[in-house]
């Protein structure tokens, strides 16, 4: 049940916010909260403006929980926690979103800059602007709707804002959990807004098994008039790359739930070798971006992708060797279909959207596994276009406010 006036009220005041959102997403856009390994300073600058932007609309009872790095800015990576009480204490909704964002790529493939929130067409574009800045400014205007309404939650609300997520969560919610387990109980309620539909149909509550492989190929640096002199690592691992493409054959199971429904291997980065034409380089350095379906473990794949190096090795007379990079997780377990998080969800996005929810499991990653993988269950669910990490990233404005009337609808709800 819900208090229909309450929630009357608070839907009203999420649309009177709507441009007061517009320019919030403007001004953090404009503080680019890259990780120290993309050449970023962390966190520290954007969440000093979140918090203080909160402090200043009366949002005071802020905890913040800095993960030490000296890498980043002030060697620390900030973590915020803002809690309004409850009608009840014996758990805690929890309303999740990350601060940082990736590089912007290739900057001839923008319309703008990628720096500065656009708004045209009832989308704002810009880096960050649905990865994940849509659900953070959702979650502060329903936190700040509550505050200024005067209106209690039915439990207690903490919106936790964290850092680290686009590269691995080492120095965000992995940190929280491992020194401040005690923030989280079995009971709570937790929301994880970092993926989703346009049609707002889908509640992820699985996920696949992730590993980011790197593979460093050496053979023999030599001019590349006398190849023969030589051992090509590049062509070796050219060939490589061909050959891993046999992984869809070995690990070829298919779980409808899952979109999409097979695991996937897919080269993707890739590292300067020599930097004039020509010379024929002697080591050679790529990446492949790995989901596996929860069948499947790393260390089946880890297993024939050895026996597909040791081919090359044998063909090129090269040396091969692969290892796990920043990312490394087997799948967790999944949250259960009638966990309370997940029908909360349900009614609030029938209520406001008019569309029937269904769990399901998706390939990408999200922080909800590490959740997870603690003992706690946690869905995801957003209403995004899905442009992130892509050139021209944009979010859709209604999606962020009427997401926002979501989450404050989950809140208002008792048992």
């Amino acid at each position: 049940m819900v208090d229909k006036t309450a929630f009357e009220k608070i839907r009203e005041k999420i649309d009177s916010y709507r441009q007061a959102m517009i320019d919030f997403q403007k001004a953090i856009t404009a503080i680019p909260a890259l990780d120290p390994s993309s050449g970023g300073e962390g966190e520290w600058d954007k969440a000093m403006y979140i918090k203080a932007f909160l402090e200043e609309h009366g949002l005071t009872n802020i905890e913040q929980i800095d993960a030490p790095d000296e890498r980043a800015k002030n060697g620390k990576r900030p973590n915020l926690i803002v809690r309004i009480p409850g009608k009840k204490h014996n758990r805690t909704i929890w309303i999740m979103a990350h601060m940082d964002v990736v590089p912007a790529g290739d900057l001839k493939m923008w319309e703008t800059n990628p720096w500065e929130a656009v708004e045209k067409d009832g989308k704002l574009y810009g880096r960050g602007t649905e990865d994940n800045q849509q659900s953070l400014t959702s979650g502060v205007f329903t936190a700040l709707a509550f505050h200024e309404l005067g209106i209690q939650p039915e439990y207690d609300l903490a919106l936790l804002l964290v850092a680290d997520e686009e590269t691995g969560s080492k120095y965000g919610l992995m940190y929280i959990l491992e020194h401040h387990p005690e923030l989280f109980r079995k009971e709570d309620i937790i929301l994880v807004p970092d993926a989703g539909e346009p049609d707002s149909s889908m509640i992820e509550v699985a996920e696949k098994g992730i590993v980011w492989v790197k593979f460093v190929t050496r053979g023999k640096q030599t001019h590349a008039s006398q190849p023969e002199q030589g051992i090509n690592a590049f062509k070796a691992a050219s060939h490589l790359v061909v050959k891993l493409e046999q992984l869809y054959d070995i690990f070829d199971a298919r779980d409808e739930v899952f979109s999409p429904p097979i695991s996937t291997f897919e080269p993707t980065k890739k590292e300067a070798n020599v930097p004039n034409v020509n010379t024929i380089p002697g080591e050679d350095v790529f990446y492949m971006d790995c989901r596996l379906l929860p069948q499947y473990s790393i260390e089946q794949l880890f297993g024939e992708i050895r026996k597909i190096c040791d081919q090359v090795e044998k063909e090129f007379n090269v040396s091969i060797e692969f290892g796990a990079e920043q990312q490394k997780e087997d799948a967790a377990p999944a949250t259960p279909v009638d966990a309370p998080v997940v029908q909360k969800l349900k009614r609030a996005i029938q209520e406001v959207y008019h569309v029937e929810a269904r769990p399901m499991g998706i390939g990408g990653g999200t922080v909800a596994a590490i959740f997870r993988r603690a003992g706690l269950h946690a869905a995801v669910w957003s209403t995004i276009d899905d442009t992130c990490h892509q050139p021209n990233e944009y979010c859709v404005i209604d999606y962020m406010v009427n997401d926002t009337k979501v989450f404050a609808h989950l809140c208002l709800q008792e048992d």
